[in-house]
């Protein structure tokens, strides 16, 4: 039988147990290691806009040497839907000569669209968690492709609607002889503003991750998006033409029906109750 001057008169403290989940902590170390300071911060987006130039200097080289093809899949289509005879017409020295480069550059940018999405995520990895940094193919992959999924789509489709519709409305006494430089800048914005909207997939798949939107919610304000959905289109639109304004807008509604299957598919798992 022990007694009370045979204990330990100066016992080891007692540690008291974390309460904070390892792999949260793991995280939040993780993210505290990757802050920088403002110079920092300044100096990493020079370096990632230095190497989104040279990735688009790169594709402009790599698209001029196929410009006369690049001309001919842009203006042909073009030309064919004017009026029998029709053809654009060009008036300045150089404006043709200029016209090419603007093609070599708009296909430049296209062909640097994966280095040009791969240097915003590295500039915004740092900030980020290691499981958000494992996002980063992911959102490469998915902005390219869709990106790219909507220039396709408004070079074939879109545009040429617009196109026809406009030059729907020569007659005897009306020829419709447009010019090269304007027809390209409308055929720019379009291209653009669908490249933008073409994103709503992508856009939903990290919010859908980041547990910030359901199915659910996307199903139950279906008609508050296609709502908002028509005014981003004519917003977008550089024309004010029905016909523009709802082509651009049906594939948003389809695409938004896409999002929602993709919220289905990479909704963020609910934790068990404890």
């Amino acid at each position: 039988m022990s007694s009370e001057s045979e204990k330990d008169p100066h016992p080891a403290p007692v540690q008291p147990q974390s309460l904070e989940d390892p792999r949260v902590a793991d995280d939040e170390g993780d993210s505290a290691g990757g802050r920088m300071g403002f110079l920092e911060h300044l100096d990493e987006l020079r370096k990632r806009l230095v190497y989104s130039v040279y990735g688009i200097l790169g594709g402009f080289v790599i698209a001029f040497a196929f410009i006369k093809f690049i001309f001919e899949f842009i203006m042909v289509p073009l030309q064919e839907a004017l009026p029998p005879g029709g053809k654009l017409i060009y008036t300045e020295p150089g404006e043709a000569f200029f016209l090419w480069m603007k093609m070599a550059a708009l296909a430049g940018l296209l062909l640097a669209m994966p280095i040009l999405v791969s240097q915003i995520w590295m500039f915004i990895a740092p900030g980020l968690y290691t499981r958000e940094k494992k996002w980063a193919i992911p959102f490469v992959a998915f902005t390219s492709i869709f990106f790219l999924g909507g220039a396709l789509f408004s070079h074939f489709v879109v545009f040429r609607l617009a196109w026809s519709f406009f030059a729907g409305f020569s007659t005897d006494y009306m020829d419709f002889m447009p010019k090269i430089a304007p027809v390209f800048s409308l055929y720019v914005k379009m291209m653009l503003a669908m490249g933008i909207v073409f994103q709503l997939p992508t856009l939903v798949f990290f919010l859908a991750k980041l547990g910030l939107v359901t199915p659910k919610f996307l199903i139950k304000n279906t008609k508050y998006a296609i709502l908002i959905i028509f005014i981003i289109a004519a917003v977008l639109t550089p024309s004010a033409d029905p016909v523009t304004q709802t082509a651009m807008a049906a594939p948003m509604i389809v695409l938004y029906g896409i999002s929602i299957g993709i919220a289905w598919v990479f909704q963020k798992s609910q934790p068990d109750d404890d």
